[in-house]
């Protein structure tokens, strides 16, 4: 009988976006959410219900907690100069 895949909790989608940074440095912003479930897919989770939504909230909470470094320039005050006023 074949298992079932595990559902992603928030530290693993975690993990996958430290792993993309690690392989990708230079990601552009748009194709951020769709590298991320790769990487969960690559790791054997189920991504059918990962929403672009939910990469991005832990993505801006993970950053306002000071677990990782505004890589990609998109939360408002936290390194991104573009967005500094």
């Amino acid at each position: 009988m074949v298992r079932k895949k595990p559902y992603p909790h928030n530290s693993d989608i975690l993990n996958a976006m430290l792993k993309l940074f690690s392989k990708e440095p230079f990601i552009r912003p748009i194709d951020f959410p769709d590298k991320v479930k790769a990487e969960l897919k690559k790791e054997g989770f189920y991504v059918g219900l990962v929403s672009t939504k939910r990469i991005w909230r832990i993505y801006e909470e993970a950053v306002k907690r000071g677990l990782i470094y505004d890589y990609l320039g998109v939360v408002i005050g936290y390194g991104g100069e573009y967005w500094e006023e």
